[in-house]
Protein backbone atom coordinates (compact mmCIF):
# COMPACT_ATOMS: atom_id res chain seq x y z
CA UNK A 1 0.00 0.00 0.00
CA UNK A 2 1.22 3.43 -0.69
CA UNK A 3 0.06 6.37 -0.87
CA UNK A 4 1.02 8.50 -4.11
CA UNK A 5 0.98 12.09 -5.55
CA UNK A 6 -1.05 12.80 -8.93
CA UNK A 7 0.47 16.15 -10.69
CA UNK A 8 2.31 17.54 -7.68
CA UNK A 9 6.26 16.82 -7.06
CA UNK A 10 7.03 13.76 -5.49
CA UNK A 11 9.56 15.19 -2.94
CA UNK A 12 6.60 16.59 -1.53
CA UNK A 13 4.20 13.54 -1.40
CA UNK A 14 3.59 11.28 1.80
CA UNK A 15 5.10 8.31 -0.12
CA UNK A 16 5.58 5.78 2.72
CA UNK A 17 7.46 3.37 0.51
CA UNK A 18 9.85 5.74 -1.21
CA UNK A 19 11.40 8.07 1.28
CA UNK A 20 11.80 6.07 3.95
CA UNK A 21 15.36 4.51 4.67
CA UNK A 22 16.63 3.07 8.14
CA UNK A 23 20.33 3.09 9.78
CA UNK A 24 20.39 0.27 12.30
CA UNK A 25 24.30 1.66 13.88
CA UNK A 26 22.34 4.41 15.98
CA UNK A 27 19.16 4.09 17.31
CA UNK A 28 16.76 7.29 18.07
CA UNK A 29 18.22 9.01 21.27
CA UNK A 30 15.03 9.18 22.78
CA UNK A 31 13.90 5.51 22.17
CA UNK A 32 16.62 3.33 23.23
CA UNK A 33 17.18 0.07 21.28
CA UNK A 34 14.38 1.48 18.35
CA UNK A 35 16.07 1.95 15.00
CA UNK A 36 16.16 5.54 13.61
CA UNK A 37 14.22 5.90 10.73
CA UNK A 38 14.35 8.77 7.44
CA UNK A 39 11.60 10.29 5.73
CA UNK A 40 9.68 11.01 9.11
CA UNK A 41 8.30 7.38 10.32
CA UNK A 42 7.40 7.46 13.91
CA UNK A 43 7.20 3.68 13.96
CA UNK A 44 10.75 2.82 15.41
CA UNK A 45 10.79 0.93 11.79
CA UNK A 46 7.77 -1.00 11.31
CA UNK A 47 6.67 -2.41 8.09
CA UNK A 48 4.14 -0.72 6.35
CA UNK A 49 3.51 -4.10 4.47
CA UNK A 50 1.97 -5.11 7.76
CA UNK A 51 -0.59 -1.93 7.41
CA UNK A 52 -1.95 -3.64 4.16
CA UNK A 53 -5.46 -4.09 4.22
CA UNK A 54 -5.94 -1.54 7.08
CA UNK A 55 -6.69 2.58 6.59
CA UNK A 56 -5.02 5.30 5.70
CA UNK A 57 -5.52 8.21 8.13
CA UNK A 58 -4.94 12.19 7.55
CA UNK A 59 -5.16 14.37 10.72
CA UNK A 60 -5.18 17.61 11.71
CA UNK A 61 -6.52 20.55 14.27
CA UNK A 62 -8.26 23.28 14.63
CA UNK A 63 -9.29 26.33 16.60
CA UNK A 64 -12.72 28.02 16.90
CA UNK A 65 -13.71 30.96 18.88
CA UNK A 66 -16.47 33.08 19.40
CA UNK A 67 -15.05 36.02 16.56
CA UNK A 68 -16.76 34.46 13.37
CA UNK A 69 -14.82 34.07 10.37
CA UNK A 70 -15.95 36.49 7.87
CA UNK A 71 -17.46 36.18 4.62
CA UNK A 72 -19.56 37.52 1.36
CA UNK A 73 -22.79 37.72 2.47
CA UNK A 74 -25.67 40.21 0.66
CA UNK A 75 -26.94 43.82 1.51
CA UNK A 76 -28.27 47.02 0.32
CA UNK A 77 -26.31 48.88 -1.94
CA UNK A 78 -23.81 51.80 0.16
CA UNK A 79 -24.32 50.13 3.41
CA UNK A 80 -21.92 47.60 4.36
CA UNK A 81 -23.33 44.96 6.78
CA UNK A 82 -21.59 44.75 10.08
CA UNK A 83 -21.30 41.99 12.64
CA UNK A 84 -20.99 42.82 16.42
CA UNK A 85 -18.30 40.86 18.62
CA UNK A 86 -17.17 40.87 21.92
CA UNK A 87 -13.52 42.13 21.62
CA UNK A 88 -12.54 40.63 25.27
CA UNK A 89 -10.66 37.36 24.88
CA UNK A 90 -12.90 34.50 25.13
CA UNK A 91 -12.62 30.77 25.57
CA UNK A 92 -11.15 28.62 22.22
CA UNK A 93 -12.63 25.88 20.73
CA UNK A 94 -9.95 22.76 19.95
CA UNK A 95 -11.16 20.38 17.35
CA UNK A 96 -9.14 17.10 16.08
CA UNK A 97 -10.63 15.73 12.59
CA UNK A 98 -9.47 12.54 11.37
CA UNK A 99 -9.99 11.15 7.83
CA UNK A 100 -10.35 7.38 7.73
CA UNK A 101 -9.91 5.99 3.68
CA UNK A 102 -9.59 2.64 2.61
CA UNK A 103 -10.30 1.36 -1.37
CA UNK A 104 -13.67 -0.67 -1.45
CA UNK A 105 -14.74 0.70 1.88
CA UNK A 106 -16.75 3.68 3.39
CA UNK A 107 -14.48 6.92 3.63
CA UNK A 108 -15.23 8.13 7.73
CA UNK A 109 -14.79 11.41 9.39
CA UNK A 110 -14.40 11.19 13.29
CA UNK A 111 -13.23 13.95 15.63
CA UNK A 112 -12.66 15.11 19.36
CA UNK A 113 -13.84 18.37 20.62
CA UNK A 114 -11.85 20.42 23.37
CA UNK A 115 -13.10 23.54 25.00
CA UNK A 116 -10.68 25.97 26.72
CA UNK A 117 -12.31 28.49 28.99
CA UNK A 118 -10.49 32.09 29.08
CA UNK A 119 -7.75 32.69 31.89
CA UNK A 120 -4.47 32.89 32.49
CA UNK A 121 -2.26 29.77 33.10
CA UNK A 122 -4.65 27.51 31.18
CA UNK A 123 -3.75 25.32 27.99
CA UNK A 124 -5.62 26.55 24.94
CA UNK A 125 -4.59 23.46 22.47
CA UNK A 126 -4.68 19.27 22.62
CA UNK A 127 -2.71 17.37 24.28
CA UNK A 128 -0.65 14.29 23.34
CA UNK A 129 -3.23 12.47 25.42
CA UNK A 130 -6.24 13.78 23.14
CA UNK A 131 -4.78 13.09 19.97
CA UNK A 132 -3.99 9.36 20.78
CA UNK A 133 -7.55 8.79 22.64
CA UNK A 134 -8.88 10.00 18.79
CA UNK A 135 -6.68 7.34 17.32
CA UNK A 136 -7.98 5.01 19.50
CA UNK A 137 -11.11 5.57 18.99
CA UNK A 138 -10.71 5.58 15.46
CA UNK A 139 -8.74 1.74 15.99
CA UNK A 140 -11.91 0.20 17.67
CA UNK A 141 -14.40 1.41 15.31
CA UNK A 142 -12.53 0.32 12.16
CA UNK A 143 -10.45 -2.87 13.89
CA UNK A 144 -7.89 -2.43 11.41
CA UNK A 145 -4.66 -1.40 11.08
CA UNK A 146 -3.52 2.09 10.90
CA UNK A 147 -1.12 4.44 8.69
CA UNK A 148 -1.53 7.52 10.15
CA UNK A 149 -0.50 10.80 8.83
CA UNK A 150 -0.16 13.96 10.20
CA UNK A 151 1.43 17.56 9.94
CA UNK A 152 4.95 17.98 12.27
CA UNK A 153 3.25 19.72 15.29
CA UNK A 154 5.20 19.78 18.49
CA UNK A 155 2.74 17.65 20.10
CA UNK A 156 2.91 15.07 17.09
CA UNK A 157 6.65 14.57 17.25
CA UNK A 158 7.07 15.14 20.53
CA UNK A 159 9.09 12.20 22.94
CA UNK A 160 5.47 11.45 24.79
CA UNK A 161 3.82 10.85 21.04
CA UNK A 162 6.77 8.45 20.42
CA UNK A 163 6.19 6.97 23.33
CA UNK A 164 2.36 6.28 22.72
CA UNK A 165 3.00 4.97 18.90
CA UNK A 166 5.76 2.79 20.10
CA UNK A 167 3.03 0.73 22.13
CA UNK A 168 0.86 0.60 19.23
CA UNK A 169 1.93 -2.58 17.07
CA UNK A 170 -1.12 -1.85 14.71
CA UNK A 171 -0.26 2.26 14.49
CA UNK A 172 2.71 3.52 11.60
CA UNK A 173 2.87 7.28 11.52
CA UNK A 174 4.36 9.25 9.11
CA UNK A 175 4.65 12.98 9.23
CA UNK A 176 3.86 15.37 5.77
CA UNK A 177 6.51 17.38 4.23
CA UNK A 178 7.07 20.97 6.01
CA UNK A 179 4.50 23.69 4.99
CA UNK A 180 2.29 21.45 2.93
CA UNK A 181 -1.35 21.69 3.95
CA UNK A 182 -2.51 21.22 0.76
CA UNK A 183 -1.72 17.93 0.99
CA UNK A 184 -3.78 16.83 3.96
CA UNK A 185 -7.42 16.66 3.36
CA UNK A 186 -8.72 17.53 6.41
CA UNK A 187 -7.68 21.02 5.93
CA UNK A 188 -10.29 20.83 3.39
CA UNK A 189 -12.64 20.27 6.64
CA UNK A 190 -12.06 23.20 8.46
CA UNK A 191 -12.36 25.38 5.12
CA UNK A 192 -16.02 23.91 4.60
CA UNK A 193 -16.94 24.50 8.21
CA UNK A 194 -15.64 27.71 9.10
CA UNK A 195 -16.84 28.90 5.36
CA UNK A 196 -20.78 27.64 7.20
CA UNK A 197 -19.85 29.95 10.10
CA UNK A 198 -19.27 33.01 8.29
CA UNK A 199 -20.93 36.53 9.76
CA UNK A 200 -22.00 34.08 12.73
CA UNK A 201 -21.49 35.84 16.14
CA UNK A 202 -22.28 33.35 18.99
CA UNK A 203 -22.66 34.74 22.64
CA UNK A 204 -21.42 31.83 24.45
CA UNK A 205 -18.99 29.07 23.98
CA UNK A 206 -21.60 26.03 24.48
CA UNK A 207 -23.38 27.47 21.48
CA UNK A 208 -20.39 27.06 19.32
CA UNK A 209 -19.63 23.97 20.26
CA UNK A 210 -22.83 22.62 19.60
CA UNK A 211 -22.92 24.41 16.14
CA UNK A 212 -19.55 22.53 15.50
CA UNK A 213 -20.92 19.33 16.11
CA UNK A 214 -23.73 20.04 14.00
CA UNK A 215 -21.45 20.62 10.45
CA UNK A 216 -19.26 18.00 11.12
CA UNK A 217 -21.95 15.16 12.08
CA UNK A 218 -23.58 16.27 8.80
CA UNK A 219 -20.18 15.55 6.96
CA UNK A 220 -19.82 12.33 8.45
CA UNK A 221 -23.34 11.35 6.60
CA UNK A 222 -21.75 12.64 3.17
CA UNK A 223 -18.73 9.93 2.49
CA UNK A 224 -18.92 11.44 -1.40
CA UNK A 225 -17.78 14.92 0.51
CA UNK A 226 -15.22 13.26 2.15
CA UNK A 227 -13.91 11.81 -1.35
CA UNK A 228 -13.67 15.00 -2.95
CA UNK A 229 -12.08 16.32 0.17
CA UNK A 230 -9.31 13.45 -0.53
CA UNK A 231 -9.15 14.22 -4.40
CA UNK A 232 -8.44 17.69 -3.86
CA UNK A 233 -5.24 16.67 -2.24
CA UNK A 234 -3.72 15.22 -5.97
CA UNK A 235 -3.46 12.30 -3.64
CA UNK A 236 -4.31 8.58 -4.44
CA UNK A 237 -4.15 5.74 -2.98
CA UNK A 238 -2.53 2.67 -4.68
CA UNK A 239 -2.28 -0.92 -4.22
CA UNK A 240 0.82 -2.56 -5.63
CA UNK A 241 0.34 -5.99 -7.18
CA UNK A 242 2.43 -9.10 -5.91
CA UNK A 243 6.03 -9.11 -7.28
Amino acid sequence: MSISSQGAPKSRAATPSEPLKTRRPEPHPALPGRTTTYGGDLGGGKRVRAACGGYVCFEDEAGFTRRPPRGRTWGRRGRTPVVTVSGRRSGRLSVAGLIAMRPGSRTRLCHRLRTHPAGKGTRRSMSERDFIALVDGVHQLVRAPIVLVWDRLNTHVSHTMRGFVAERAWLTVFLLPAYSPDLNPVEWVWAHVKRSLANLAVMALDRLETLVRNRLKRLQYRPHTLDGFIAGTGLALDTPGSP
